[in-house]
C-alpha cells in the first residue's frame, strides 16, 4: 500500500535521492526546500509522513513540528547533522515519532519509513471497522455507539472525537487535535467546544461521569480513552 510522503530537505541532491527511493517503493513524493513551505504544504494537503530535515531556511524543522503538533498527528521523521542526546530529546519531546541523524544510508531511512507506516497500519483499524475500547464499542459504518451493551445517541461531533480516541486508545489528544476531527462539522468551534462534547459523551458512557474511568482527562495536555482498568 503506498503513501504520501513529504519530503523537506533544504539539500536539492539528498532531497532528489529520497524521491528516487520513495517512488522506487511506489510511494507518493513531494518535495520542499524550506520550513515555510513544508508547513503550509502539510497543511494544504496532509501527508501520512512527513521527512523533516531540522536545518532549514525560513522555519527550522523543530518549530515545523512545533506548529504541526498543536494541529496534527502526521508521522514526523527527523532528520538533523546534530546528534547530541539534548537534541535527540528535543525533537522527540516536540512529538517526532523517529529521528535519524546525518550522514545516513537511504536503505536505512526508507527501513525507517516501512517500520513507521507499518506501526500505524498495524495498530489502527480499517476505516469501516467497528471498534471496542473496554465497554464502548463505535460502528463507524453504522454510525452508532454503545457502551455496556446500550445504544447511546451521539451529536456529529462528540462521534467524530469518539472515534478518533477509540482508533488510538491510551493515546493523549489535545484539544486542538480533537478540534481538527469537528472542524468540517462545526466551522465556529473553538477548544472549549471539546470540553462540551467531553462532558456529554462522559454523561452518556461514563457509570459516574464526576468520577471518568473511561475518558479521562490528562491535566494540562488533554484527554485519552481507556478500556477503564487505570
Amino acid at each position: 500500500m503506498c503513501a504520501h510522503v513529504l519530503v523537506a530537505e533544504d539539500d536539492p541532491r539528498q532531497a532528489e535521492v529520497l524521491r528516487r527511493f520513495l517512488e522506487a517503493e511506489g510511494h507518493a513524493a513531494t518535495v520542499v526546500h524550506d520550513g515555510l513551505t513544508a508547513l503550509a504544504q502539510a497543511r494544504r494537503e496532509p501527508p501520512d509522513l512527513l521527512v523533516l530535515d531540522v536545518m532549514m531556511p525560513g522555519l527550522d524543522g523543530l518549530n515545523v513540528c512545533r506548529a504541526l503538533r498543536r494541529e496534527s498527528d502526521v508521522l514526523v521523521l527527523m532528520l538533523t547533522a546534530r546528534s547530541t542526546e539534548d537534541d535527540l530529546l528535543l525533537g522527540l519531546d516536540l512529538g517526532a515519532d523517529d529521528y535519524l541523524t546525518k550522514p545516513y544510508s537511504p536503505r536505512e531511512l526508507m527501513a525507517r519509513i516501512r517500520t513507521l507506516l507499518r506501526r500505524v497500519r498495524t495498530t489502527t483499524p480499517a476505516a469501516g471497522a467497528t471498534i471496542t475500547v473496554g465497554p464502548v464499542t463505535v460502528d463507524p459504518a453504522r454510525h452508532r455507539v454503545s457502551a455496556g451493551g446500550e445504544p447511546v445517541e451521539c451529536t456529529p461531533g462528540e462521534f467524530a472525537i469518539l472515534e478518533a480516541m477509540a482508533r488510538q486508545p491510551g493515546r493523549v489528544f489535545t484539544r486542538a487535535q480533537l478540534l481538527t476531527r469537528t472542524r468540517g462539522l462545526d466551522r465556529n468551534s473553538t477548544e472549549r467546544t471539546i470540553d462540551v462534547h467531553v462532558m456529554n459523551l462522559r454523561r452518556k458512557i461514563e457509570a459516574d461521569p464526576r468520577r471518568p474511568k473511561l475518558l479521562v482527562t490528562v491535566y494540562g495536555v488533554g484527554y485519552k480513552l481507556t478500556g477503564g482498568a487505570e
